[in-house]
């Protein structure tokens, strides 16, 4: 199929899904570029894998020709001047920009239901036929990759915003170690966690958007160093771990505490059929202790909105942000002002995380709250250290160098992206409905430990019973791999191992 062909079919999917509400704006200049990619293909001067191929931007990164919205009030008149690294990264690399998608206001949420624009729509449905969660916050780019709207898409991982909604629309979602990929452009929420992530349908899309971004860049100060990226591939290649997956079984890990109560069905046994799968390819299967996850939660729900709140601070109606309408009174203060453009401009989750972030950095509570959780965070990537045979390439300790290559520890772990199904719309939004804030905080529960350490997970589509041809079909789960910091490669590697036990 030509290049062309491909766009006008993702470009009437757009059209066909619009109730599905995954776009906030489309671009209408997709045609001449798709021409012009054709015509690199046919005389074998292609830019790279992904020339001439429609991609989709989480509306939270910056784009020069289309507005950045954030799905908030605040920023409805915001057009950045310049594009996002990584969106001006992909275009270089020939790709089109399919248009900007939907999310939860500045990617607070966990099901894309929290934006000035409406909720995202799950393309999979109930029983009852009702619409079911998406995912959050990168719903909208999970959504229009389900539904073939573009051919891959772009998000934001903050504690799981690129795998849960993975997970709920039967797609894979891909988010790399911390400082991998640029975040200059990305409009911040939590600095120490944000990380953009990739979404498609196969992994090997998703590889290789991740090789056209995986780039170091000056300008984003949390961007890895080129000498910290060659100390990232020399500890990883060391002679015991470089043959890993190719011609020697990998130490599977399963996390124990991950084997909770709350597990639906569906998902142990999406959870199982993997860790078999994975077992008749010939690697062995450890369990493993990770017993500081289970604080993981409650620490990134004190340090995220902490963060939150210091980076929305500049949304004062003066620096940025919408200014309220209606008429100033002469004696209206600067602080009355600055009140009424952030409770006009953020939405009600927004809101509750600033609060949160700004109790938990007050004098009174930051021992016992954000001091804590960074010990907690600590403590987390500890534990995972602890398992993996890879030691973390980045720690000072060169003496544990040798020490590492003959420990007794498991290459990747495998574990559920999301402890059940996604709920339905409904049931979020209904204020006397069983599902509160926190049970939607919930939803995070696995994915955020990999946050709080930063390392590379992967959110691959596993059904329970064998058979995902059918979408609507609830027994579908996400089946999530986790690897050492700057081990991506691997985890890559075991994401597209397991997408054939999803068959």
């Amino acid at each position: 199929m030509s290049l062309l062909l491909e766009a006008e079919r993702y470009v009437a999917n757009q059209s066909s899904h619009l109730a599905l509400n995954a776009f906030i704006t489309h671009s209408g200049r997709w045609l001449g570029q798709a021409k012009d990619a054709d015509l690199r293909r046919k005389q074998g001067k292609t830019k790279s894998r992904l020339d001439g191929r429609l991609i989709a931007f989480k509306d939270n990164i910056c784009t020069r020709d289309l507005p950045t919205t954030c799905a908030s009030k605040s920023l409805e008149a915001f057009r950045s001047p310049f594009n996002a690294t990584v969106v001006q990264q992909l275009e270089d690399a020939g790709a089109i920009i399919a248009g900007k998608t939907n999310l939860d206001e500045f990617g607070m949420g966990s099901h894309s239901v929290h934006s000035r624009f409406g909720p995202v729509k799950n393309a999979r449905c109930s029983d009852d036929l009702s619409h079911l969660s998406a995912g959050g916050s990168s719903g909208g780019s999970a959504v229009a990759v389900a539904t073939d709207q573009c051919y891959l898409a772009i998000g934001t991982d903050t504690g799981g915003s690129v795998r849960l909604p993975a997970a709920y629309t039967g797609t894979v979602g891909f988010k790399p170690s911390y400082g991998r990929l640029s975040r200059w452009g990305v409009v911040a929420y939590a600095n120490s966690l944000d990380t953009v992530g990739i979404l498609a349908k196969e992994t090997s899309t998703v590889r290789d958007a991740f090789a056209v971004l995986n780039q170091h860049d000056p300008r984003d100060p949390t961007s890895l160093s080129p000498p910290s990226r060659s100390r990232i591939a020399s500890k990883l290649e060391l002679p015991q771990l470089s043959s890993r997956l190719e011609s020697a079984p990998l130490r599977i890990g399963i996390p124990l505490e991950y084997n909770v109560s709350e597990l639906a069905p569906s998902v142990r046994r999406a959870w199982y059929r993997s860790l078999e799968y994975l077992r008749r390819q010939g690697h062995t299967i450890h369990p493993v202790s990770l017993p500081m996850t289970k604080s993981a939660l409650s620490a990134y729900y004190v340090l995220a909105p902490a963060e939150a709140s210091s980076n929305l601070a500049k949304y004062d109606g003066v620096r940025y942000g919408t200014h309220p309408e209606g008429p100033n009174s002469e004696d209206e203060s600067e602080s009355y002002l600055y009140a009424r453009t952030r409770g006009e401009g953020f939405g009600p989750e927004v809101k509750r995380r600033i609060m949160l972030g700004a109790f938990s950095l007050s004098a009174q509570a930051i021992d016992n709250y954000f001091i804590q959780a960074q010990r907690i965070r600590r403590l987390v990537r500890h534990d995972f250290d602890a398992v993996f045979r890879a030691e973390h390439p980045l720690t000072s300790n060169a003496s544990r160098i040798e020490e590492s290559t003959t420990k007794a520890g498991v290459d990747v772990l495998i574990c559920p992206t999301a402890p059940s199904p996604p709920p339905s719309i409904s049931d979020l939004m209904n204020a006397s409905a069983a599902i509160s804030p926190l049970d939607a905080y919930v939803s995070d529960v696995f994915t955020v430990p990999a946050s709080l350490a930063g390392l590379p997970a992967i959110s691959v589509p596993v059904s329970g019973k064998g058979n995902v041809e059918h979408h609507a079909d609830n027994d579908l789960a996400g089946i999530q791999v986790v690897g050492q910091y700057g081990d991506d490669d691997l985890v890559l590697n075991v994401g597209e191992l397991l997408e054939g036990c999803a068959i």
